[in-house]
């Protein structure tokens, strides 16, 4: 294998445990739509002269396209990327670059990096070698690997015991949402690609370290928010065995009153603060604070009632309407008894939507479960049986 080249699957595993730092040529909009987690975006080109070179290829061919390219990067422009990638690499003396497929963005960035007096080891299928590298090692493994399902009831710590275990992988943490109406994330969810990729490496990372053990998943709908789990995972997932949780109602509220509502209130302030501090604005103006929090305050009730709204189907716009009101008067009071009404609600809801939901799904899958019991017998039957 060529020193400067990384052609093999075995070299691609390496980088991708190894977390290696790596540079994607690629242009900011290809970088969007999905890259790999230790990879940072220093473009060859940026989205508009690919979109130029793109239309001159089309009409003109590979030459004028490359023409046009040396054309739109030279100069200060040349000298800025090439100094970009230089800095990168005098960081991760590991690292290694990437373009689309390891063609001519690549090689060109390699050049010029050695005509500068600097090194870095090309990918040479790019970004493509590596992410089907992932789709293939991820289809492998739902074909050959054991997992287990952790279920439960709405509230009963699921994700709270995967976090906990070696051998698990948190779905819902790799797609930046909570699984359910009300789980929606404040910021923004990872491309489907990236999800993806961030979950297949964390089934590489497992089965490198364990290799012998089953994997435990979140027993899962198909659809973590707007994402949804690749078709091959989710096939497996339909027929692993489960072990469900089994909790007390009162602690599961407890549970989902201290996540849902103080959490997510806390979060949703803070958030809100961090983006007026970024605008630049002074944090001496009293009244600028005091509409800051108002803000953050209206974007907590509304994050409640339009989790809420999205069950309105399945609920029927009696109950919505009932547990909207419970909802709005929870929000005038919440400051003057610690949060406390907002219970109400979530009794409400849990008891008479998710519970009866949960336990119908159940039902159906009854002869897969092989445990049931509390936390700790869970974690501890988990441990001696994976």
């Amino acid at each position: 294998m060529n020193k400067t080249d990384l052609p093999t699957s075995n070299a691609y595993r390496e980088l991708l445990l190894q977390q290696t730092p790596m540079i994607d040529v690629r242009a900011p909009a290809e970088f969007a739509k999905g890259a790999l987690p230790s990879a940072v975006n220093l473009p060859f080109i940026n989205d508009e002269e690919r979109h130029l070179i793109g239309i001159c290829y089309k009409e003109k061919g590979q030459q004028a396209a490359i023409d046009l390219g040396n054309e739109l990067v030279n100069g200060d422009k040349k000298i800025q990327r090439v100094e970009a990638w230089k800095q990168f690499i005098e960081q991760h003396p590991s690292a290694v670059l990437y373009c689309a497929r390891g063609g001519l963005r690549s090689q060109i960035s390699q050049r010029w990096l050695a005509d500068s007096g600097a090194k870095c080891t090309r990918i040479m299928g790019g970004y493509k070698s590596l992410r089907s590298f992932l789709l293939e090692y991820l289809d492998d493994s739902c074909r050959t690997e054991r997992f287990t399902l952790l279920s439960g009831m709405t509230g009963t710590g699921k994700t709270d015991i995967i976090k906990t275990l070696n051998t698990s992988i948190d779905l819902e943490g790799h797609a930046n949402h909570k699984g359910s109406s009300f789980g929606r994330p404040l910021n923004e969810q990872p491309s489907q690609i990236d999800f993806e990729n961030k979950l297949t490496l964390a089934l590489l990372k497992v089965r490198e370290n364990y290799p012998k053990q089953r994997i435990i998943l979140e027993d899962e709908s198909r659809n973590i928010g707007g994402r949804h789990l690749p078709d091959a995972l989710n096939v497996v997932m339909a027929a692993s065995d489960m072990v469900v949780i089994e909790l007390p109602v009162e602690e599961r509220i407890e549970k989902l009153w201290r996540e849902y509502v103080v959490q997510r209130y806390e979060e949703t302030i803070a958030y809100h603060q961090k983006r007026y501090q970024s605008t630049g604005q002074s944090d001496e103006k009293e009244p600028e604070k005091a509409e800051l929090r108002e803000v953050g305050e209206q974007a907590f009730s509304d994050y409640l009632i339009d989790s809420l709204l999205r069950l309105k189907k399945r609920l029927g716009s009696q109950r919505t309407n009932e547990i909207v009101a419970m909802i709005r008067s929870a929000v005038k009071c919440q400051h003057t008894d610690n949060f406390s009404s907002h219970r109400d609600w979530l009794r409400a809801i849990t008891v008479g939507y998710y519970d009866p939901m949960y336990l119908y799904q159940l039902d159906k899958r009854k002869d897969r479960v092989v445990f049931r019991g509390d936390q700790q017998s869970v974690i501890r039957w988990l441990r001696e049986n994976t």
